[in-house]
C-alpha cells in the first residue's frame, strides 16, 4: 500500500434506504411508496357531494390504496374552498394543490395511471 492510496481496496458503500419503507436507491422504482417519495404530497377531490363526486372520491381512495401510498385523500365540498382552485366543473381531482382532472369521474385505474405520471 502506498502513500497516495494506490493499491487500496475500494470499500463498498452500504445501501442506505432512500424511503420510509426501506427500499434502497436501486429499488426505488419498485418501492411501495415510490410515488409518494417522488412528490405526491396531497390529494383532494372537489365536489358538491353528489353521486359523481363521491364516486371519484371512492375511486381515488382505491387507487391510493392499490399503490400503497401513505397519502390521505381529502374530500372538499365547501364551495368557497372549491372556488379557490378555479375549477369550473365537478368533480375535480387536485394533486399537490393543482387541479389535474375536472368534470370527469375517473375509474380507479385511471386515477392510478395519473398519479404514477405525476409522481415521476
Amino acid at each position: 500500500m502506498s502513500l497516495f492510496g494506490f493499491g487500496k481496496k475500494k470499500q463498498e458503500e452500504p445501501q442506505v434506504p432512500s424511503c420510509r419503507c426501506g427500499a434502497s436507491g436501486t429499488e426505488q422504482d419498485t418501492c411501495c411508496c415510490a410515488a409518494s417519495a417522488k412528490g405526491i404530497l396531497s390529494i383532494k377531490v372537489l365536489g358538491a357531494g353528489c353521486k359523481s363526486c363521491h364516486a371519484l372520491y371512492e375511486n381515488t381512495q382505491a387507487a391510493v390504496k392499490a399503490m400503497g401510498l401513505d397519502v390521505a385523500v381529502e374530500y372538499i365540498t365547501d364551495m368557497e374552498k372549491v372556488m379557490t382552485y378555479g375549477v369550473m366543473s365537478m368533480p375535480a381531482l387536485v394533486v399537490n394543490e393543482k387541479a389535474v382532472s375536472t368534470g370527469r369521474v375517473l375509474k380507479a385505474a385511471d386515477v392510478e395511471k395519473l398519479l404514477r405520471q405525476l409522481g415521476g
